[in-house]
């Protein structure tokens, strides 16, 4: 056993004074494996990368949870009339107190409301273009929200509509500067609210969707006093309700919820819905099959690149057979045995396809000089042991004919070949 593992040792010993020997032959003969391991983990984390700051994006809309609405969000009946879509009612406050009551397949149930173009003061300094978000209770264990710096609203503020307000990071930095913004009163359209809360950096995201840090966050009752439906515009609310993890496609949720609406709005069993039950899911399923479609291209354009670089090293490694020929006659009959012969070739070009792979990774690494705020590169741990695993298995296609064919060499007619 041991004598085996010394020989697997020194045959390793061999390949690396072998490569050593043949120094510009090994560094052009590892372009070819270092240019495809490149393009695939290149391409590999380029997609993931988009796909990270996609559902980072995306990740406003909140986890397994069911939008209440009037239009759905995919539009799949081609066959419904559109004019239909615009007669159906806005979903309202007491719909929500009623699906909040009467649920009980929904973790959380939640209405908010956001109204945006606004001026937001502290002293004399002003910061307009600011959207104000107004949320139930529960909104924050339906969607997330980052609580930074103080707390968020509490059951008797949001029931009584109290004026306290949860900034966003951009609001409290132009407003308050460095300064802490917690216990400070701010106004939004006239009236006083006492800041509770800072909301932690969000930053842009890929697809530019909306930031909480350019917002104020407000108890859902305290916002229908500042747009009450006596001015221009109202509040027009939107119902978020958060299923169980245990809900294998929010199907419980969904169905007890639709028969609750029809039931509050007093559908007959023969009449169609009018209103609309969206999931964030939708769009998660169609960033998969983007991303699934722009994986596959991205193997396919590199499988070619892993093939060059394997049959550039099976040259090599057949050429370099072939100048050990008398070397390998000399070895095989002084005693050694085929498999002594056969991994030194076999290390050799692994070795090889594995400096390679790790030249490739190291160009892949550099990429992320290339990182923006929104898109930011960085090469995972899984993409490394990929490329890694990649290489090797390159170099043991590559390398394993011409050393079985080193190791079933005659050592009589090796030794004359010189």
């Amino acid at each position: 056993m041991w004598l085996t593992i010394k020989l697997i040792f020194e045959s390793f010993l061999f390949a690396l004074g072998a490569l050593r020997e043949n120094l510009l032959r090994t560094v052009l003969s590892l372009l070819g494996v270092t240019i495809g391991i490149f393009a695939i983990i290149g391409v590999l984390t380029m997609v993931d990368t988009i796909e990270k700051g996609i559902r980072q994006s995306l990740a406003f809309m909140g986890d397994k949870v069911i939008y209440v609405d009037v239009f759905p969000w995919n539009f799949t009946d081609r066959d419904y009339p559109w004019w239909k879509y615009f007669q159906r009612p806005n979903p309202t406050y007491n719909e929500f107190k009623f699906l909040e009551r009467n649920l009980s397949e929904a973790s959380a149930v939640a209405v908010f409301a956001v109204r945006g173009n606004n001026t937001v003061k502290f002293r004399n300094s002003s910061l307009s273009g600011v959207n104000i978000l107004g949320v139930s209770q529960q909104y924050n264990l339906a969607s997330k929200v980052d609580v930074e710096r103080g707390r968020y609203f509490n059951v008797q503020e949001n029931e009584r509509g109290r004026n306290v307000v949860i900034l966003g990071y951009t609001v409290a930095k132009e407003l308050f500067d460095d300064a802490e913004p917690v216990g400070q009163q701010v106004t939004l359209r006239g009236n006083k609210f006492s800041v509770i809360g800072v909301l932690k950096r969000q930053g842009s995201t890929l697809l530019n969707t909306p930031s909480t840090d350019n917002i104020c966050m407000i108890p859902y009752t305290a916002m229908t006093k500042l747009f009450s439906a006596g001015r221009r515009r109202g509040v027009r609310p939107q119902i978020m309700l958060k299923g169980y993890d245990n809900d294998e496609g929010l199907v419980l949720l969904e169905n007890e919820a639709r028969g609750l609406l029809r039931a509050y709005r007093g559908l007959k069993p023969r009449e169609e819905d009018n209103f609309a039950l969206n999931r964030p899911e939708a769009f998660a399923a169609l960033l998969d099959s983007i991303i699934a479609v722009m994986t596959s291209a991205g193997w396919f354009i590199s499988i070619f690149s892993m093939l060059v670089g394997g049959f550039g090293i099976a040259n090599i490694m057949f050429v370099s057979v072939k100048e050990r020929t008398n070397l390998i006659g000399i070895q095989k009959s002084l005693g050694a045995k085929n498999f002594f012969i056969l991994f030194q070739f076999l290390y050799e070009a692994i070795l090889l396809c594995i400096i390679g792979g790790v030249a490739g990774l190291l160009l892949v690494s550099l990429l992320s000089l290339l990182s923006t705020e929104s898109f930011e590169i960085s090469l995972s741990l899984g993409r490394i042991v990929l490329g890694l695993v990649l290489a090797s298995v390159i170099g043991i296609i590559s390398g394993i004919v011409p050393a079985m064919m080193a190791a079933r060499m005659d050592p009589v007619a090796a030794i004359r070949s010189k």
